[in-house]
Parts: C-alpha cells; structure tokens; sequence
C-alpha cells in the first residue's frame, strides 16, 4: 500500500490536561479519531454519506503507544493511514507529532509520503474497524457500496 499520510493540526487545549501539565492519555484516542474522520472526508468518504448508505464502522480495538508527552498549547499534528483493508475490515494507523509554530499555521488537510521528518514522535497508533449495516451485522463493503471500496483501493 502506498505510504502517504493525511495531516491533520491541532493545539492543545488547556481541558485535555491533567494535574501533571501533560495531556491526559485518554485525549491521544480522540485525536485519532480526529484524523480518522477528516481522513475519510479528504477522500470523499464522510461519515455522515456512509451512514446515509447504512454503513456504520465500528472500532474493534484501539491501540495507542506513548513516546514523549504533550503540553498545554503545543501545536500538534495528527497523521492518518490506512494500514490494511479488506471488504470486511479497515485498520488505520496514526501519528501525533508535536510541530512548531510555523507548521501549524501552514494548515491541515494535506497529504505527505514521508512524515519522519516531521516534528517530534509523541504517540503512535492503530484502530480497527469491520464494517457492519444498520442491525449491526457485517457487510461487504465491495458489494454494499463498490465506490467506497474502489475509493480505498484507489488511495
């Protein structure tokens, strides 16, 4: 699969700290999903047109793996991926990188193949997901919504 990276910014707020000044590790699981969302609407696939679909994916595990902490106002940005996909399951795979001021203000929404160079490595980690219809039973999103499916194989 190719290796680019959705990069979405974001600054910490002083709510998602707790009494040591660092960011509560229960924050890094939401900015995922921050990355995931905005990942899946860069590529035409909104949560809220894959719902109308009666397309619903669930995470089945979450994963996260803390390197350095993150403070009150620092710039962060979250990088997503998809790792693995199949017509029953996608797995995504994350990046939160402290950046410096300038990056920030650059903007999110852009898509890079390289992010090793980027910043500094605060957390790093995975969400699986299965696709599932609206009684929750799994589907095949190659013969539910075959665009879908071709827009993940495409990316």
């Amino acid at each position: 699969m190719e290796e680019t990276w959705y990069q979405e910014n974001l600054r910490v707020q002083y709510k998602d700290t707790d009494q040591m000044g660092i960011v509560h590790h229960t924050n890094y699981v939401s900015w995922f999903e921050i990355g995931r969302t905005e990942w899946m609407r860069y590529y035409g696939l909104s949560y809220h047109k894959m719902e109308e679909q009666g397309l619903l994916l669930p995470v089945m595990d979450v994963n996260v793996e803390y390197k350095k902490p993150a403070r009150f106002d620092d710039c962060v940005a979250i990088f997503t991926n998809v790792a693995t996909y199949s017509p029953v399951r996608l797995e995504f795979v994350y990046e939160a990188r402290k950046i410096s001021e300038q990056a920030y203000q650059s903007g999110s929404g852009i898509v890079l193949e390289n992010i090793e160079h980027i910043g500094e490595l605060l957390a790093k980690g995975s969400t699986k997901h299965m696709w599932v219809n609206q009684k929750w039973k799994p589907t095949r999103i190659d013969k539910t919504s075959p665009k879908v499916y071709q827009t993940l194989k495409q990316r």
